[in-house]
């Protein structure tokens, strides 16, 4: 009961005293910081506001470069291989500044992998340059006669055949 009373009592209060406090003022207004509103003074709440613009610069060229270098990564890859290239990685590399290298640690990455490759390429290089003395024919009427002595075993053993 005393809570509705307070609250009956209490809204009408705060309409004859001319409205909340001052955090509900400012929580009214049009939504900018102010520089009472931070405790400052003018100067300081402009170099606030410079800082902030500087760092948001200083994280947008960092963002910019970290997807440059992953653009780079997927063009190289791109091209070991032989994948069609990308004009949004290009337009990356550009915006970045043209010239991006790979991050240390990706490009040992890339160095790792090209050498393995290196490594199964020669084995399959060598299986694939052996010279083998297949002939598709004898394989033909070899595979031709296993099956017709595996036709003849059934038809001996199965009496519905």
């Amino acid at each position: 009961m005393s809570f509705l009373l307070k609250t009956l009592v209490g809204g009408q209060m705060k309409n004859l005293s001319g409205g909340g406090s001052e955090e509900e003022k400012k929580e009214e207004g049009d939504g900018k910081e102010t520089a009472a509103s931070k405790g400052m003074t003018r100067e300081e709440f402009e170099e606030y506001q410079r800082q902030l613009v500087e760092e948001k610069i200083e994280r947008d060229k960092a963002f910019a470069q970290k997807k440059a270098e992953r653009a780079s990564l997927r063009v190289l890859m791109r091209g070991k291989y032989r994948l069609p290239q990308s004009e949004h990685d290009e337009a990356q590399i550009q915006m970045a500044g043209g010239d991006v290298d790979l991050p240390e640690d990706l490009a040992k990455m890339v160095e790792q992998d090209e050498e393995e490759e290196e490594a199964s390429d020669s084995f399959f290089g060598k299986i694939q340059n052996m010279d083998l003395d297949l002939d598709l024919e004898v394989i033909k009427t070899k595979a031709q006669t296993t099956i017709t002595e595996m036709k003849q075993a059934a038809e001996e053993k199965c009496a519905l055949m």
